[in-house]
């Protein structure tokens, strides 16, 4: 695959498809081809199958020559997050203790990216449950990030960033619930979005479960959305249709003159921000307050009560779902996500109600707190991308959530937010600015986001896939 074609986002694709100076095939051939130079050593994808994917793309591109292309994203390669139905293929969940049934029928954003034309490529990695921000999982091989094979790509999306960030085409789905789109988007060096609850239909919905997507510019996720967010009524925590003009995305960085823009640098709880991680986030705001935005502190308003009561809620329904398996499919669950579900054994039913308490009050928080600003700033992020072996930055079930204080808010608001790349460490690893809107304008954060990205401070060329090994080298070595 050239270093050109690895690089053209869904528009320039649809431009060469319409002008017939490329097909659908001849890009799915490609992007196939360097896959395989890439996954051997990322791990990002699960059921990845060249011939459907060919096949699908044969269809494009008869579609293409009748001047009758299903959407601007017919042709255009997609992967899903493994959590995401397909129809008839099984639904692993990241963990070795599914039963492997194949789905009935594709979710929501599945059949949204099928009825656009997107070719499918594969499904991608994630850990058990979707509960680590890793790419650890008991089924999948252990995924790692693009920018450094040692380090973990993020999760719970970790294939779909992974993958984003490697270059196997230009749209991937990713599901969040406290972090999991923006956090791997993050330390992945692309561009995520949380859309706001309910924005883009899934099923099953779930309180602060959304799905949106990670790619590398703000364009691919724009067009992606118009596609994602049509109706289904198998949500019943949807939003009403609503007609957006997605096109209008693209910002020029003249938009953010006079932006009330809030500027978040202490979560008030969890890890404390690295100082190259707030440098980069400072150096952002900077950038907003240039071309003309009015950037204000923000104090912090969520609070270790907050943090920990959503924690010991997530925690008892895993124990509860955990306990319905048989012992021996409960034994291939992830030592890590065991031991975190059973420390809350001994919770009783007032505790229980105070822990449930916590996310209503963390949403009354977030909102009450930015309700002064178009937007805020913040870290994606308090680290870097940590040691790809490792299920969390503390290592430790009993502090798990300890990097989500500035994601989690708001999912429990329903605001959509976004993490787009600010800036590199001093090691050559990606540091994401989160971007977080007012309720239900996704188009207003698409926006910002935009006009952000011709502004920021240049980033270095995306990685390229490693070298093939010789017949005599050992898999892996390097990495050991």
């Amino acid at each position: 695959m050239s270093h050109e074609l690895a690089h053209l986002g869904a528009q320039a694709l649809a431009q060469h498809y319409r002008r017939g100076s490329l097909s659908p095939v001849e890009v799915a051939r490609a992007t196939l081809a360097y896959i395989e130079r890439w996954e051997p050593q990322l791990h990002a994808t699960y059921l990845l199958r060249p011939e459907r994917a060919l096949e699908q793309a044969r269809a494009s591109e008869a579609r293409w020559r009748r001047s009758e292309p299903l959407s601007p994203l017919d042709g255009v390669p997609c992967t899903l997050k493994d959590n995401i139905a397909t129809a008839g293929d099984p639904l692993p969940l990241g963990t070795a203790a599914a039963d492997l049934t194949p789905a009935a029928a594709d979710a929501p954003p599945a059949a949204r990216l099928r009825e656009a034309g997107a070719v499918l490529l594969a499904k991608t990695t994630m850990p058990d449950y979707g509960m680590l921000s890793s790419g650890l999982s008991s089924f999948h091989p252990l995924a790692r990030n693009p920018w450094n094979l040692r380090k973990t790509p993020g999760g719970s999306s970790a294939g779909a960033a992974a993958a984003a960030a490697a270059g196997y085409g230009p749209l991937h789905l990713g599901t969040d619930i406290g972090g999991s789109i923006r956090l791997p988007a993050g330390w992945c060096g692309v561009f995520g979005l949380k859309p706001s609850l309910g924005r883009v239909p899934i099923d099953p919905p779930y309180t602060g479960r959304a799905a949106g997507p990670i790619t590398r510019s703000v364009a691919d996720a724009a067009v992606m959305m118009a596609a994602l967010s049509q109706p289904d009524a198998r949500d019943s925590m949807s939003l009403p249709p609503q007609a957006i003009d997605w096109s209008a995305f693209d910002a020029p960085p003249e938009s953010l003159r006079g932006l009330r823009v809030g500027l978040l640098l202490d979560a008030g709880c969890g890890l404390p921000v690295e100082p190259e991680v707030r440098a980069a986030i400072e150096a952002a705001a900077r950038r907003f307050e240039d071309a003309g935005a009015f950037v204000e502190p923000l104090a912090p308003f969520l609070t270790r009560d907050m943090l920990d009561g959503m924690d010991r809620f997530w925690r008892m329904r895993s124990r509860l779902d955990l306990a319905a398996l048989a012992p021996e499919r409960r034994s291939r669950v992830l030592p890590y996500i065991r031991a975190w579900a059973d420390s809350v054994a001994g919770l009783d039913g007032e505790a229980l109600f105070h822990a449930a308490s916590q996310f209503h009050a963390t949403r009354v928080a977030t909102v009450r707190a930015t309700a002064p600003f178009d937007c805020v700033l913040s870290p994606t992020a308090p680290v870097v991308a940590f040691d790809a072996h490792l299920p969390s930055p503390t290592d430790d079930p009993l502090r798990p959530l300890e990097h989500i204080a500035f994601t989690v808010p708001f999912n429990m608001s329903e605001q959509p937010a976004a993490s787009i790349p600010c800036g590199m460490s001093a090691a050559g690893l990606p540091i994401g600015l989160q971007i977080a809107g007012r309720r239900f304008d996704d188009l207003g954060v698409l926006r910002i986001a935009r006009a952000f990205e011709q502004i920021r401070t240049p980033l270095p060329p995306w990685p390229a896939p490693p070298e093939a090994p010789t017949a005599s080298a050992r898999p892996h070595a390097a990495l050991e």
